[in-house]
């Protein structure tokens, strides 16, 4: 079983070849962090606020966390190509849908739902792939991969404002939904999990994650308290990670009265920290503790949105350096919350368990989402949604104190 072959090489070597497979297909998932570059022209198409403008979006972001713990239960029985390949031709339908002439509703409809189960069925799938190949560094290989969904919009934000001036932003969402299934049924057809006893050559661990004992099964998992304090961290990060996200493009144009080209190229810069927030506390979490790494997280969002409440026509440079700091903190809980789901439970039922953890991404994202737009259409300005941000920044620095603290074992953390 060592001797086993993987794109033609020794498993050892060709295993590496699956993680920016892996990211790519999250990569192409990874576009609905490019939205705010797809809002300002909705709105004056469909005629709609920043509420409404939101709506795809956190619909979509729903309906991905709902589908990822379901999603989990049906790789083992159907296989992770099948799984992809349907996945991937769902968002495809998604995008070319959304060109349809039509109103919120529908491209609610189209994008936000059904776009939306597409990634929620595809996304797990690369990071559970990767997950079993790796057992000896699954924070790294883990975090590698979950970069191409963090990264998507360095790619995809100047792709998105470059075809939306070129051909509309319908034809935009045709173009893209072809390009995507594409691409991912061509990924599908590579992926594959290893067998059940494979492991590296010369990996042989000599102790048990005390994880994988008491808490083999997700009723053990949703008893401890490791998982509450992991869950309501975990929608802390994503509340305001993801409606930074969302407001982005037009806050720049608003607040800080940039224009709409360089505004979509400041989403591209945001991506970079994102991808490197996984990297950075994908190995942060490995190397010292998740509580330690939720800690740093919440310091800088609290750094950040102590900045952008004072942010004002013309301060770019206090944008740039907050915006990079959130993105960056955001893209850091795509990192730790898979991360401190292997350390803590299972690995072994690492799809099922992140699929339950990750219903905390679907409560940020509606909350921060639906709040950021309902501050803009209110008070006329997104800058009130800092304050919000702040206290939760705070809270959630506590939080990680208090119950990410006893969740771990000596014995764990000296695995760390």
């Amino acid at each position: 079983m060592q001797n086993m072959q993987l794109f033609g090489m020794p498993a050892e070597k060709g295993r590496w070849l699956l993680i920016p497979l892996g990211a790519t297909v999250l990569l192409c998932l990874g576009t609905v962090y490019s939205w705010s570059i797809f809002r300002k022209p909705l709105e004056k198409l469909l005629g709609i606020n920043a509420t409404e403008s939101l709506l795809p979006f956190t619909v979509l972001l729903v309906l991905f966390a709902i589908l990822m713990p379901i999603t989990g239960f049906y790789i083992s029985r159907f296989g992770s190509r099948v799984v992809t390949a349907v996945g991937g031709v769902i968002v495809g339908l998604g995008y070319i849908l959304s060109s349809i002439n039509g109103n919120l509703q529908l491209l609610t409809f189209t994008y936000g739902v059904i776009a939306g189960v597409g990634v929620g069925i595809a996304y797990g799938v690369p990071l559970a792939v990767v997950a079993k190949w790796f057992p000896d560094k699954k924070g790294v290989a883990v975090g590698l991969t979950v970069v191409g969904f963090g990264l998507s919009p360095l790619i995809t934000a100047p792709l998105a404002k470059s075809l939306i001036d070129s051909y509309g932003v319908r034809q935009t969402f045709v173009i893209l939904g072809v390009a995507f299934t594409a691409i991912i049924l061509a990924i599908a057809t590579v992926l594959k999990t290893p067998p059940q006893d494979w492991k590296p050559a010369g990996w042989n661990p000599t102790t048990t994650n005390q994880g994988d004992i008491s808490n083999h099964n997700q009723g053990a998992m949703v008893k401890s308290q490791g998982f509450y304090g992991l869950w309501l961290c975990y929608t802390i990060g994503t509340f305001s990670g993801l409606a930074v996200i969302g407001i982005s493009s037009p806050l720049a144009q608003e607040i800080i009265k940039l224009d709409a080209a360089t505004a979509a190229s400041t989403v591209s810069l945001f991506a970079v920290f994102n991808a490197l927030g996984r990297l950075f506390f994908g190995w942060f979490t490995d190397r010292f503790s998740p509580k330690l790494g939720a800690i740093v997280s919440f310091t800088l969002v609290l750094i950040a949105s102590l900045m952008m409440l004072k942010a004002g026509q013309g301060a770019v440079a206090t944008y740039l350096v907050a915006f990079s700091l959130f993105y960056f903190s955001f893209g850091g809980w795509l990192a730790i919350a898979p991360t401190t789901t292997l350390i803590l439970f299972s690995s072994a039922d690492y799809a099922k368990n992140y699929g339950i953890v990750f219903t905390a991404y679907g409560a940020g994202a509606l909350g921060g989402t639906l709040l950021a737009g309902r501050i803009r259409d209110i008070f006329g300005s997104y800058t009130v949604f800092f304050y919000p941000t702040t206290v939760l920044a705070i809270l959630g620095i506590v939080l990680a104190v208090f119950l990410l603290k006893r969740s771990f074992s000596s014995s764990t953390v000296a695995q760390l």
